[in-house]
């Protein structure tokens, strides 16, 4: 029973990630110290934009919306090729939904080392930023809160385009 407990509590105590096999299907990765602080911005006071992209359910529905339109998108998809859909969906979904201001932790890492090895350049940010607001009009957001969402995910530039 107490060894339980300690697995349980494992990623809590050690100050590191969530292990791979609390979110099935996801690759393991290495230790990094978990913050909200990693999602690369504050988030949104109240929770007027969070609701208006239809809480939890309907940041899904845009993440994986988004997810679609990188794979099928030949400017990005390959800078994607090798990700870990599981655990980008996952992030994905707690960052926007921490950002817009809603019940949410990030436990993802720095957006500095998550993008460091991917030499990203202006134009495939700006690829990305197209599918995000493709994703977000296809799923009715609308276009003020989108644009809250996109002036949080903006000054990221600087810490994901690496060329």
């Amino acid at each position: 029973m107490t060894r339980l407990f300690f697995l349980a509590l494992a990623p809590l105590l050690l100050g590191g990630p969530a292990l791979a096999q609390d979110h099935p299907g996801e690759l393991p990765v290495d230790p990094y110290e978990v913050s909200n602080a990693n999602a690369g911005a504050d988030p949104l006071a109240g929770a007027a934009v969070y609701d208006a992209f239809g809480g939890h359910d309907g940041i899904e529905r845009v993440v994986a919306r988004l997810i679609v339109n990188i794979q099928a998108d030949t400017r990005i998809e390959g800078i994607f090729r090798a990700s870990d859909w599981v655990r980008l969906r996952r992030t994905l979904v707690e960052q926007f939904c921490y950002l817009l201001g809603g019940p949410c932790d990030y436990t993802g890492r720095d957006m500095t080392s998550v993008h460091t090895d991917h030499g990203i350049t202006t134009a495939e940010f700006n690829a990305l930023v197209e599918n995000l607001q493709l994703a977000m009009e296809a799923e009715g957001i609308p276009f003020r809160s989108q644009n809250r969402l996109l002036a949080l995910l903006a000054p990221m530039h600087g810490e994901v385009v690496t060329r």
